[in-house]
C-alpha cells in the first residue's frame, strides 16, 4: 500500500477536492483506495456522503480507542473506501502531542491496516496547518503530492513545507519521505496570470511538476454540496476528465519510481 499525503499548509489550493477527486479517479480505473480524512472539519468525509453514515473517524484510532480497521467505511464507488473525520479530531493537537513518539501514532494506525493488504494507496487529505496531525501525516507517508493554486501568490509557504519535509527525513521519523509532484490547480484560461504562474512554477521544478493541470471550474463548488465526486457529479466536464489524466499519469510516475527528496 503507498501512502501519498496530499497537503500543503496554504488553506484554499484544492487539497481535499484533490484528495476526493483523485481517489474516486484511482478506483475507477480498478485501484484499490483508502482515502484518510485527517481535518477536522471532515470536508473530504462530507464529500463522498459519508458525514451521517459514519460509525467512527481516525481520532479513535489515534488515540487508541479503536483499531483503524474498524473505521473503514465503505463508498458508492466500486474500490473505494475511507476513514471519517470528525469534530472531536481538533483534540487530537493536545491528545496525541502528550503521547510517547507523538509523531508515529498515525503510521501505527496505518500499518494495522497495511498489513491486510486490502489496498493499493492509501490517499491522506492534510488538514492546512503544520500542526500534530499534519506532521503525523508526513511520518506516516511514502510521498507527499503537493497542490498549488495558480494565483499570484503560488509559492508562498512552499519553501516552509519543504523545510518541515527535510525535517521529518531528517529526524529519523521518516527517512525515505519523497515528494511524489507538486500539482497546478484552479487554472484559469482566460487570465494572463495562470500561464505565467504554470510557467514560472515548471521552470523552477521542472519534472516535479505535474503534466496535468487542474482547471477552475464551478462544477468543483457544486459536487461537495451533493456529496457527490466530481467524477459523480460532472463526468464528462473538464474537471472529471483532468482527475481522471492526474490518476493515469501517478500511475505512469509510480511505475517508473519518479519521486523526488527535494524541490
Amino acid at each position: 500500500m503507498k501512502i501519498i499525503a496530499v497537503t500543503n499548509q496554504k488553506g484554499g489550493v484544492g487539497k481535499t477536492t484533490t484528495s476526493v477527486n483523485l481517489s474516486a479517479a484511482l478506483a475507477e480505473i480498478g485501484q484499490r483506495v483508502l482515502l484518510v480524512d485527517l481535518d477536522p472539519q471532515a470536508s473530504a468525509t462530507s464529500a463522498l456522503g459519508l458525514k451521517e453514515l459514519a460509525s467512527g473517524s481516525i481520532y479513535q484510532a489515534l488515540i487508541g480507542a479503536r483499531p483503524a480497521r474498524e473505521l473503514v467505511q465503505p463508498t458508492r464507488m466500486a474500490n473505494l473506501s475511507a476513514i471519517p473525520a470528525d469534530l472531536d479530531m481538533a483534540g487530537t493537537e493536545v491528545e496525541v502531542a502528550r503521547m510517547d513518539d507523538h509523531l508515529l501514532q498515525l503510521r501505527r494506525v496505518l500499518g494495522d491496516i497495511r498489513e491486510q493488504n486490502a489496498f493499493d494507496f492509501a490517499i491522506l487529505d492534510c488538514p492546512p496547518s503544520l500542526g500534530i496531525l499534519m506532521l503525523n501525516a508526513l511520518a506516516a507517508a511514502d510521498e507527499i503530492l503537493v497542490p498549488i493554486q495558480c494565483e499570484y501568490y503560488a509559492l508562498e509557504g512552499l519553501s516552509l513545507l519543504m523545510e518541515v519535509t527535510e525535517k521529518i527525513r531528517a529526524s529519523g521519523a521518516n527517512p525515505g519521505l519523497a515528494i511524489s509532484g507538486l500539482l497546478l490547480t484552479m487554472y484559469d484560461m482566460r487570465t494572463n496570470l495562470s500561464p505565467a504562474v504554470v510557467k514560472e512554477v515548471r521552470d523552477h521544478f521542472q519534472e516535479v511538476v505535474y503534466d496535468v493541470v487542474i482547471p477552475r471550474t464551478v462544477r468543483f463548488a457544486e459536487a461537495p454540496s451533493h456529496a457527490r465526486t466530481i467524477l459523480e457529479h460532472d463526468p464528462n466536464g473538464t474537471g472529471a476528465a483532468a482527475y481522471r489524466a492526474l490518476a493515469k499519469e501517478l500511475l505512469e510516475r509510480q511505475s517508473r519510481g519518479l519521486a523526488f527528496t527535494s524541490a
